[in-house]
């Protein structure tokens, strides 16, 4: 037989299991913080927002270009570090612009010509990568303040930000409604969702930007002993212009196999390969195995040896451009007054192939109403042990 307060003692223990419990989930639980970042010149003040989970990663975003400021993770000896390149300020996102972290659209990468041709039309785009159009133009959406819709914590912090392109903005064709939500969990998974719908026939192909360094931004070696792993058979070789030739090129026997990983700098500066040459380093589209997918897929692995820093790009979309800052030339002085240069940091963008609207055998990235845009991609920022 029991004694009389053993309801009262089973109580308190099952009230005690439940408030563990609780503390655990909360202690996993990620969080999402909003602050001011700056200020425009037109005094309209800009936010970010911090999602942060307990096992010390971190992502801020800024309202200006829903770009990412910073992503944050501790090393295989727990020091925590700013693994993407930027600025501390908004200033220098807005008058120094290099698209660092930030959200690319309408269009990311280059179109031909500045020019494509829906159902007979012909678009005229913003050209503004020499006879190109690249990143949705000269005032793409990087270059806007995006709305603050949204912002949660729990299991998974997030942000919604939103953005309204109207017919005609940068030529596209349709007025464009964007959405672009960053969801942090508590296994370091950062996930962004791009969404949008147009009132038109147009082309959409959106992306994130962030450039990397997993040894932190600004570090001596910057990416050159990194290793890099994709599944990916094919790239699409470029001309002069950086303009995919239509080309599907096996990648084995050349400086773009990464099927078994490589380092970056295998092939960096290796001028034997005329399309190193053209691109000044990396700055290829590679296209993954899985092609086009429901759901995400591994499209590329990025590793630090020396700090033990592992970077997961998972993704819906064909194909991954990479490219290793060749355009960095030590003119733009980034975080902490560290100055940026090729080779410093690395770019993995998940997308439709470069310049599809005029390449019919490309993925099409064609949207109509009432059949949405979505894209979804992954960086899953982890430690090696």
């Amino acid at each position: 037989m029991q004694p009389n307060n053993w309801k009262v003692r089973s109580g308190i223990a099952l009230f005690g299991g439940i408030a563990a419990s609780l503390l655990a989930s909360s202690a996993l639980a990620a969080t999402a913080q909003r602050t001011a970042f700056g200020t425009m010149k037109n005094g309209t003040v800009v936010e970010a927002v911090t999602l942060s989970n307990a096992k010390g990663v971190s992502a801020r975003i800024i309202a200006y270009g829903a770009t990412l400021q910073s992503l944050k993770g501790p090393d295989k000896a727990g020091k925590v570090a700013d693994v993407v390149l930027g600025y501390d300020d908004l200033a220098s996102y807005v008058d120094k612009p290099n698209y660092f972290g930030v959200t690319v659209g309408r269009y990311a990468n280059r179109i031909a010509g500045a020019r494509f041709t829906l159902d007979g039309k012909t678009y005229k785009l913003s050209q503004n990568d020499k006879s190109n159009s690249l990143h949705g133009g000269a005032v793409g959406f990087d270059k806007q303040l995006w709305r603050i819709v949204s912002v949660k914590q729990g299991p998974s912090a997030s942000v919604t930000l939103a953005l309204t392109s109207p017919d005609g903005d940068q030529g596209y064709p349709g007025t464009l409604n964007v959405t672009v939500t960053y969801a942090l969990d508590d296994k370091g998974a950062l996930t962004i969702d791009f969404d949008a719908t147009t009132d038109k026939a147009t082309v959409v192909n959106m992306t994130n930007h962030a450039i990397f360094d997993l040894a932190g931004e600004g570090s001596a070696r910057g990416i050159l002993d990194h290793r890099l792993t994709m599944p990916a058979t094919h790239y699409t070789p470029v001309d002069d212009k950086l303009i995919p030739t239509g080309e599907l090129k096996p990648v084995a026997g050349t400086v773009f196999d990464f099927r078994r990983g490589r380092n970056v700098s295998d092939g960096l500066r290796d001028g034997r390969d005329p399309q190193i040459v053209a691109g000044r380093g990396y700055d290829h589209n590679f296209a993954i195995d899985a092609g086009l997918t429901p759901q995400p897929k591994l499209a590329g692995r990025l590793s630090d040896p020396a700090s033990g820093r592992i970077l997961e790009v998972w993704s819906t979309e064909p194909g991954l451009q990479v490219y290793t800052g060749n355009f960095l030339d030590g003119t733009l002085v980034g975080k902490s007054g560290h100055v940026y240069r090729m080779g410093d940091g690395i770019a993995m963008e998940p997308q439709k192939f470069p310049d599809s609207p005029n390449q019919s055998s490309f993925d099409s990235p064609r949207v109509d109403p009432g059949k949405p845009y979505h894209h979804r991609m992954i960086y899953r920022l982890t430690t090696a042990r």
